[in-house]
């Protein structure tokens, strides 16, 4: 190994998901992201090989995330719980907030918060984090430096979510002289080179139209930690004189964010309320939380209730609590609307929903756009980082990168290259 600055990408040069980046400079390592494959289980996949992780030599400083989807984290519970976690602070408290509802949660053990553009030092290295537009809430890339050489670790980007300006703001002032780009490209293969996403607006515009169309309560199934399409679905339940609905991880996950622009169950969202179906009752029970209930006082709506205000709700649901709005008589004249990739319609609670949703005679729409940037803006932002090197990472697709983007090298799996 030479004496400057080494890169490993121990998973993804030719995957998306399971993202995990490994960084050497005299002596001392950090790792980026450390995420679960999208098609595998938690108790089934390894680790990558990355001796530093179980050594106690000290070379590893610590772990950086980008952001908080599993494909990103999902290999972290597996690490020894003194292994530093570098995250943004907003990430932190939404991953904290969401892991008791979710299959194999989890929060860091040992953690330590950075801020947006401004950097701080591990070791040799100087890391800038850069808030980014992405379907995770509190995305970042990271500008690493070691040994007088720059990379630049795109993490998940797009340009067309509720957050473009930080996407704009970027390409217009990115950071300069960069020897390596470890750019993702979850889009190429799904489109062409000049189609486009439709974006988190259109997306709103979409559902106000089937809020318009619905007599009754409408369904939007969709991940409750994908803040930018609540927010849709709120701006669009509020245009459309609905209000919304969400459950106890949703609202948790909402407040989590501490941002006054997002809408919470709290006194200032009026048309906010929380429904509590009775599976979640009595899983709060049963890990011993439900006194978080008590945070909901004033904002809560009851089963009883449902039927009545069906025709001004929105809620947003899991595929499970479908049953516990038929119990409750509150389907009549309702819309479903799937608006999450639907790949995940192939899964067995996708097909259950849909399932569901038949039977119930609920009319079903699909509306969704990527959390990834199309090709457009990826040319984009590869022209403004203008990178020594591109090396392709998070995509099912590098052999499409020399194509499409300049200076482009490629690498394998495992493989420890130059910056």
């Amino acid at each position: 190994m030479s004496d400057g600055l080494q890169i490993c990408i121990h998973r993804g040069t030719d995957q998306i998901g399971g993202s995990c980046v490994e960084l050497e400079y005299s002596g001392k390592r950090i790792v980026v992201d450390l995420g679960l494959p999208l098609d595998a289980e938690l108790e089934a996949t390894e680790l990558p090989d990355i001796p530093s992780i179980h050594s106690n030599d000290g070379s590893l400083l610590g772990v950086l995330l980008s952001h908080g989807h599993r494909d990103h984290w999902g290999m972290l519970p597996k690490l020894p719980p003194a292994i530093n976690i570098y995250l943004g602070r907003k990430t932190l408290s939404i991953m904290s907030a969401a892991a008791p509802f979710i299959p194999g949660g989890y929060s860091p053990c040992k953690s330590v918060t950075f801020e947006d553009g401004l950097a701080f030092e591990l070791g040799p290295f100087r890391i800038t984090p850069h808030l980014m537009d992405h379907s995770g809430f509190d995305a970042y890339g990271f500008l690493i430096e070691a040994g007088g050489k720059r990379l630049y670790y795109s993490g998940d980007i797009r340009g067309h979510g509720r957050k473009a300006p930080l996407f704009e703001r970027f390409i217009k002032s990115p950071p300069g002289d960069i020897d390596v780009l470890l750019m993702e490209g979850s889009s190429l293969g799904r489109l062409k080179e000049d189609e486009r996403f439709e974006t988190e607006r259109d997306i709103e515009d979409r559902l106000l139209d089937v809020m318009k169309t619905t007599g009754g309560i409408v369904l939007v199934a969709c991940s409750a930690e994908n803040i930018d399409r609540v927010v849709s679905v709120y701006r669009a339940a509020k245009r459309s004189g609905r209000q919304l609905l969400v459950d106890a991880y949703a609202a948790e996950v909402l407040k989590a964010t501490d941002t006054r622009s997002i809408p919470k169950p709290t006194d200032e969202w009026t048309d906010v309320k929380v429904y509590i179906p009775q599976a979640q009752r009595r899983f709060l029970k049963e890990k011993n939380i439900a006194s978080l209930v008590d945070g909901y006082k004033g904002r809560r709506i009851f089963p009883e209730a449902l039927a009545s205000d069906a025709s001004r709700s929105v809620m947003i649901i899991r595929p499970w609590m479908v049953h516990d709005l038929a119990r409750a008589g509150a389907l009549d004249g309702a819309t479903a609307i799937w608006s999450q990739w639907d790949g995940y319609l192939k899964d067995e609670a996708g097909v259950k929903f849909v399932d569901a949703c038949t039977a119930a005679s609920i009319r079903f729409e699909t509306i969704h756009t990527s959390g990834h940037a199309d090709p457009h803006d990826l040319k984009r932002y590869s022209e403004a980082i203008d990178p020594k090197k591109l090396v392709p990472i998070h995509t099912f697709h590098p052999d499409q990168f020399e194509g499409l983007f300049a200076n482009v090298i490629r690498s394998i799996d495992g493989e420890w290259f130059d910056a």
